[in-house]
């Protein structure tokens, strides 16, 4: 059977949470999504890591040091339990049904950004590009299924083709976050105007921040005129 319709048909019927294994409607059940619904902590302003509790800064100390080129960083949750067990099994056991609920937590974590600072809305939301090799192998790139539905939520334009990566950069697990920032350098361009639009880009976890800050860079150079990023997840540090 398709995937496709194989998937279609999962998300019609009744199914396991994936966290407690009950039965349900949904693709978390109640219980679940209370018992994990915590309000979000303060984030850094520009990285999404969370700062001590009481603090009175906007930034990280990473940040003050050394500024990354994004004007917002937005995180929905650590990536931690049970939320990393959810994006593993959606990133690499084609649990496309996690998609909305991924997506939700995001959407959720934006308009609690936006009751506390306000946001203005992007004019495009990017995906974080997959390369021609990763999306061949894995067969769908899973920031880009996230971002279909959180910019009907948002009612964001969702752009797939203006951010495009240009270089197989490979598995970036093992390397530092010197050696992932020079691995990653030169590995997008942006191949559609973005000059003096707002855009956000929209990965599904945020580890070193290497990614989407070369992604920012990138985005930058060619002239947007604001880049925030978004992201289900974010490492702790």
């Amino acid at each position: 059977m398709a995937k496709p319709l194989a998937n279609a048909i999962r998300a019609r019927w009744p199914g396991e949470c994936p966290l407690c294994r009950r039965w349900c409607r949904d693709t978390l059940c109640a219980d679940c999504r209370h018992r994990f619904d915590a309000p979000p902590p303060a984030r850094c302003r520009t990285c999404a890591l969370r700062l001590p509790t009481g603090a009175t800064i906007a930034r990280c100390g990473h940040c003050l040091r050394r500024p990354p080129p994004l004007d917002r960083c937005i995180a929905a949750q650590d990536y931690l339990f049970p939320w990393d067990r959810l994006l593993q099994a959606f990133k690499f056991q084609e649990r496309l049904a996690l998609a909305p609920v991924l997506a939700d937590r995001l959407h959720q974590a934006l308009d609690h950004e936006h009751a506390r600072d306000p946001l203005r809305p992007p004019d495009l939301i990017l995906p974080i590009p997959l390369s021609d090799s990763r999306l061949r192998e894995r067969g769908y790139n899973q920031s880009q299924l996230i971002g279909q539905t959180l910019a009907r939520r948002r009612q964001c334009r969702l752009c797939v083709h203006s951010l495009i990566r240009v270089r197989d950069t490979g598995h970036q697990a093992r390397l530092s976050l010197a050696e992932r920032r020079g691995n990653l350098r030169g590995a997008f361009a942006v191949v559609r105007p973005v000059r003096g639009l707002r855009v956000a880009v929209l990965d599904d976890v945020m580890t070193s921040g290497a990614t989407v800050f070369e992604a920012a860079a990138t985005l930058r150079r060619a002239g947007a005129a604001e880049v925030h990023a978004w992201t289900v997840a974010r490492t702790p540090d």
